[in-house]
Parts: structure tokens; sequence; C-alpha cells
């Protein structure tokens, strides 16, 4: 592996474990970034002259963990910083053998979600400092302005080292105010992977199973909570029909129309598990409720047809809970399963009138396409699919709807 190519791998895979691990002692997000950054640019430059190290995440962290050092020998509190750097690395490198480092990815994110951080920054702060998302790719995802997103994460990162945040997992009566923040960054990381099924985009790959990763280091620490389970649950309904998500020429398989043959029946089993367990413990949730959703859908692989009743009564119920406009919408195409074309476009008309903001979002008008389709309104249907089009940014989608609204009569 040349070293180009290692770097690569060492920051798609261990950023976040090294950054967690170099703030977890500093309290400082910000330095351990830059810290990181310099040790990723010294590795680009050692690595081809001597070679990519046996271990190359230990190589690394120890190179950061120079600089930081050499960052507190200069600043003012020079003698004092320096010494309680060394003291908090030296701490850090007895528990750990030359091949293990302590984990504390987890503890991160929760920092990230302190009440003194801004909530709607939280995710993104996640998304950067635990798996090396950019501010631009950040801002894109959120619709922001790139430079306002840097400086909100700027500022967020200052907050942290200002109110003296701690990197560990919180005790549970802390959980309740930043347990939604740590879940919800989870999931934004699983959708960005997961809209990148064939890994094209070298920034998302990995990044579901990186979620799922952090989702099972959730629940392993949280056994009283049901949020997490489902969580798991919901991720892990997806991820086992991803075989069956493209054809063998890489086309974009809609799920109704995919070979439920190629699903991963043993991960669906595991969510099935994790969402009984969860539902035991009496308190449902967002993401119980739409696990439970997919766990519907799953079961079309032993029966041969999804209840698209049960997926209209649960995403109704997600509606009511979250107030949601895509969940109505969701609703709305459940109906048009169950009661016919007619009555879907009718509820999605009066959850678009309720809620205009579903106008910019693609799938409105992908399902309009359809029904339009399925109801004879061909020019309404074409209009539909090129405003869906339009709005999609994956090819193999965009391919999908171009054939369909091709073959309209």
């Amino acid at each position: 592996m040349n070293a180009s190519a290692a770097a690569e791998r060492v920051a798609r895979e261990s950023y976040g474990r090294l950054l967690a691990l170099l703030a977890a002692r500093t309290r400082d997000v910000a330095a351990a970034e830059d810290a990181l950054a310099d040790a990723f640019a010294a590795a680009l430059s050692a690595w081809p002259r001597g070679g990519v190290p046996d271990n190359p995440e230990a190589w690394l962290f120890a190179a950061a963990k120079r600089k930081l050092t050499d960052a507190a020998r200069r600043a003012k509190t020079a003698a004092e910083g320096e010494r309680q750097i060394a003291l908090n690395i030296q701490e850090i490198e007895a528990g750990m053998d030359a091949r293990t480092m302590p984990d504390q990815r987890l503890g991160l994110m929760f920092a990230c979600a302190h009440p003194a951080i801004e909530e709607g920054v939280r995710t993104p702060l996640m998304l950067q400092a635990v798996l090396g998302f950019s501010a631009e790719r950040i801002a894109a995802a959120f619709l922001i302005e790139p430079t306002a997103m840097s400086q909100r994460l700027v500022r967020a990162k200052k907050k942290i080292k200002d109110s003296g945040a701690s990197f560990d997992v919180p005790a549970p009566e802390l959980w309740s105010s930043r347990m939604s923040a740590v879940q919800d960054a989870i999931y934004a990381a699983f959708t960005s992977g997961w809209s990148d099924p064939l890994g094209a985009d070298p920034e998302r790959r990995g990044l579901a199973d990186e979620a799922i990763w952090l989702a099972r280091v959730l629940v392993s620490q949280t056994p009283d909570e049901p949020e997490p389970r489902g969580l798991l649950a919901l991720m892990l309904h997806f991820e086992a029909r991803k075989p069956a998500r493209r054809d063998s020429a890489g086309r974009f398989v809609p799920l109704d129309a995919q070979d439920v043959g190629l699903w991963r029946r043993d991960i669906i089993e595991e969510a099935e598990v994790l969402l009984r367990r969860a539902s035991r413990m009496g308190r449902p949730g967002r993401y119980q409720l739409e696990a439970a959703i997919q766990s519907v859908h799953a079961a079309r692989a032993w029966r041969g047809a999804a209840d698209w009743e049960a997926i209209a009564i649960l995403y109704r119920g997600l509606g009511e809970l979250t107030g949601s406009p895509v969940a109505q919408l969701n609703a709305a195409a459940a109906i048009a399963q169950r009661d016919g074309p007619e009555a879907g476009y009718a509820a999605a008309e009066a959850v678009c009138a309720e809620h205009p903001v579903l106008r910019a979002y693609q799938p409105y008008w992908a399902l309009m396409a359809d029904l339009c389709a399925k109801l004879g309104r061909v020019e309404a249907a074409r209009a539909a699919y090129d405003e869906a089009i339009a709005r999609e940014r994956d090819p193999a989608v965009q391919g999908f709807l171009q054939a369909r609204r091709d073959v309209l009569r």
C-alpha cells in the first residue's frame, strides 16, 4: 500500500477514534484537530521515504501528541500546560499496548451534545469531530452556507473548551438532554453512507458501517434505554436490504421491486430481536416506530406481501409523535398502496397543503409522479417526474425516474 493510500485508509477508519482520544485529555477539540491534521501531513511526508509503519494509528497518535506538547510549550502557560498534557498523554498510554487504543468516540459525541452547545449545531459538530466530515459537506447536507457552518463549528468547539465539558459518557441522569442529539448524529452519518451504496464518494465510504458500530456501542452502554435499540434495529433493517438495492448493472431497484431472496435474513433477525427488547421496555419513541415500519416491510420476505394497513398506522403514529411532514407524506404513500392511487393522491395533496415545504422535497414529486401516472394524468406525471429528477443527486435514482417518465403514454 502506498503512503497516500495508507493515509487515506487511516483517515477514513481511524480519524474519529484518534481525535476522541486526543481531545478527551486536552479538552480542546480544535487543538486536537489541528494536531491530527499536522500528523497526517507529516505522514504524507515521512511514509514515502521510510515506508508505511506497521501500526499507522499509533504513529499518527504519537505525532499528534508531539504537536500538542509543542503547542503547549509555546503557550503563555507553557510550563503548566506542557506538564498537564504530558500527564494526560501518559495516562492514555498506560492503558494501551502496541496495537490497542481505548475508544472514546462515544464520550466525544456526548461532549458535543453538551447543553452549552447550540442545539442546531450539535449534530454537525459530531459529524465533523467524530466522523471527519468536512465543513463544506456538512453545510451542503444542512443547506447552510459553508462559511456560516464553519463559523458555527468553530464557536461550538470553543464552547466545549470553555465549559470544561467531560469527554466521558455521562451519568444516566444526564442522558435525556443529550441522547437525542447523539442518536440523530449517528443516524445522519448512516443515511449519508446509505445514500452512497456503491461507495463512490470517499467522504461517505464506510459511514454506514461506522454508524452501526457507534449504535452498537451506544446500546451496550445504555442497556436500560429502548431508543438506542430502536435506532440500531432501524439501521440493520436498511443494511439487510443493501444487496438488493442495485441490480447487476448498478441500476436502482425500488423497495417494492427488490428480490427478497437477496435480503440478509440474519441481519433482519438481529434487528427483530433488538426491536422486541426495546418494545418490552414500554417507552416508544421515534426510532422504535421507524424500525417497526421497516420490520413490516421485512415481513414480505416471509409472507410475500407487506401489511400496508399496519404501515399507514405506524406512519400516522410517527407523524403525531414527531410532527414530521415526511412521516405524514409516507402515510399517504401507504394509503395509496392500501386504498388505491386516488386516495393516496388526495392524502398527499392534503399533507402538502398543510406543509408547503414538501414542494422542495424530491420524494414528494416522485410519489406524485407515480400516482398521476397510475391515474392516467400523463402530463401531470411528466411534470412531476421532471421535478423529482431535478431534485435527485443519485445518478442511479435519476435513471430510474427518467425510465419511468419515458414509458408514459
